[in-house]
């Protein structure tokens, strides 16, 4: 009891808090398809919930199977993207018309003209989701690691350091990043069914569930997710898309811990979308606007594809195992890795 009024009252306080944001990151934030919003009056928009809202592995997890809130998250989001492209899309952050990469070599470009000149350039995570579509929609949340932070160079924290860098520079092998990149979700609100078939609390080894294929650069890291590699997955699509309108859904994602070592975990980043459309999404097939609004435009369709057979945390702190690959197989697509459905790592 004492531990949930602890995380309650930790979300709130940074609910609270807005600390000044860089320009260029005010832009991106606002500049979207789908209009940022507090999180408090979140509705047919996007947002950031605490790292509180969701539960994590404690450090004394191994022995007990406790877990313990979320923490503040390791990074800092910076952008949502809806869109859609002839192809299938695969590294927004090199593609030409990435709103988010012409940021980033704008303020390349305005670092070189300025006495900043030594100041280190932003390192950005995108996490793109594939939505299994023939129209090859892809949902991508984009965050950025604070300058004041290490958690892209140091290796000597216990909470999630170590465990980030190995992640970070795993290159040779995916294997060890399929075994650790986990997604929390819970569906704030929505229809029974959703929630019955999602589950308010999912956990789910995206690696070992669909097709991850990772891309890691000087100066970001994108993981591509294939959730159509998974055939529960698009079953699943049609019944969170008829509900699309009315859900409010929290994600988190995580690097599973699966030592004491490697706890408690730590979040690297949360998101919250709400209130979604389908109609429509920005063709990646031509230039962004200049960071102009666009009428909301987001779908929430496949998350509840991801999450439907995924292992179910309760909301108490104590259960038996906390994340299994959903019960789907995985087929590659080419351009990643098929994860397997049947050894999960509780």
């Amino acid at each position: 009891m004492e531990e949930a009024r602890k995380c309650k009252a930790g979300g709130a306080a940074a609910a609270a808090e807005e600390g000044e944001e860089e320009e260029w990151i005010n832009r991106l934030k606002h500049g979207g398809a789908l209009p940022y919003r507090e999180l408090h009056k979140c509705t047919h928009g996007w947002s950031s919930p605490h790292g509180n809202l969701f539960q994590v592995r404690s450090s004394s997890y191994m022995e007990s199977k406790r877990k313990t809130c979320g923490g503040e998250p390791l990074l800092k989001p910076i952008a949502f993207d809806w869109i859609q492209s002839s192809t299938k899309i695969f590294n927004i952050l090199k593609h030409p018309h990435g709103r988010v990469r012409a940021a980033l070599q704008e303020q390349e470009q305005e670092q070189e003209q300025s006495i900043r000149r030594n100041k280190s350039p932003p390192f950005i995570w995108a996490i793109n989701l594939q939505v299994p579509s023939k129209h090859n929609h892809s949902l991508v949340f984009y965050y950025v690691a604070p300058s004041s932070s290490s958690c892209c160079q140091s290796s000597h924290d216990k909470n999630g350091h170590t465990l980030l860098q190995r992640f970070l520079d795993d290159d040779d092998d995916d294997s060890f990043r399929n075994s650790r990149f986990k997604l929390l979700a819970n569906v704030v609100q929505g229809p029974w069914l959703v929630k019955a078939a999602v589950g308010e609390r999912g956990a789910c080894l995206l690696g070992k569930a669909v097709t991850c294929h990772y891309t890691r650069d000087r100066d970001f890291m994108e993981i591509d997710v294939d959730i159509g590699a998974s055939i529960v997955a698009n079953a699943i699509v049609h019944l969170a898309f008829a509900s699309v309108t009315c859900l409010t859904v929290d994600l988190a994602f995580v690097l599973e811990g699966q030592s004491p070592e490697e706890l408690p975990e730590r979040i690297l980043g949360t998101i919250r979308f709400a209130n979604l459309d389908p109609a429509s999404a920005t063709s990646l097939d031509s230039p962004p606007l200049n960071a102009s609004p666009h009428p909301r435009q987001m779908c929430w369709s496949s998350f509840g594809s991801l999450l439907h057979s995924a292992h179910q945390d309760p909301v108490a702190n104590v259960d038996d195992e906390d994340s299994h690959p959903c019960q789907a197989h995985g087929y590659g697509h080419g351009h990643g890795h098929a994860g397997g459905g049947a050894n999960a790592l509780s």
